[in-house]
């Protein structure tokens, strides 16, 4: 989570937030917290249309991984920080485990979408060996029967051995 939405959560400004983090920085190591380059910042803006605000910020957003936002919860000491923490751990709990019971459906459709990708890629071969022919056969299309002398010639074409 970026300090801005955190910040927005907890009713701080963002400045604020990342005040009382310096202030016990040694609780946010790196893969707690970390800050945006200009390339990652860009993309995030590019991505989102909310963040447009931050495009032409000076200094990049900070980074909160799930772990950093727990800290927090040991760092802001007001009620509404401590209900916020309690309600942004439900959410990444709840988060692990929507994943956790649909990793296999996600492998499978990345597996298919892997597929889908190459047999486009294929089949883009095929049209631009067709196109690029200077020999296509003399009636033009393949009739029943020539299921095969269709597929020799589009293997030749695109040199698919």
């Amino acid at each position: 989570m970026i300090d801005r939405d955190i910040a927005n959560l907890y009713q701080l400004e963002t400045k604020i937030l990342n005040q009382s983090v310096k202030r016990n920085i040694e609780r946010f190591p790196m893969e707690f917290r970390f800050q945006l380059n200009d390339e990652e910042k860009n993309e995030l803006v590019t991505n989102c249309d909310r963040l447009n605000t931050i495009k032409h910020n000076t200094s990049n957003p900070f980074v909160f991984t799930e772990q950093g936002v727990s800290m927090l919860s040991a760092v802001l000491k007001s009620d509404i920080a401590i209900k916020i923490s309690v309600q942004i751990m439900k959410a990444f709990i709840e988060l692990r485990k929507n994943y956790s019971n649909n990793w296999n459906m996600l492998r499978r459709l990345n597996n298919i979408e892997s597929r889908q990708i190459s047999i486009e890629n294929r089949f883009d071969e095929v049209l631009k060996a067709f196109k690029n022919s200077n020999n296509l056969p003399q009636q033009g299309i393949f009739f029943d029967g020539q299921v095969f002398d269709a597929f020799i010639f589009a293997t030749d074409k695109c040199e698919i051995k």
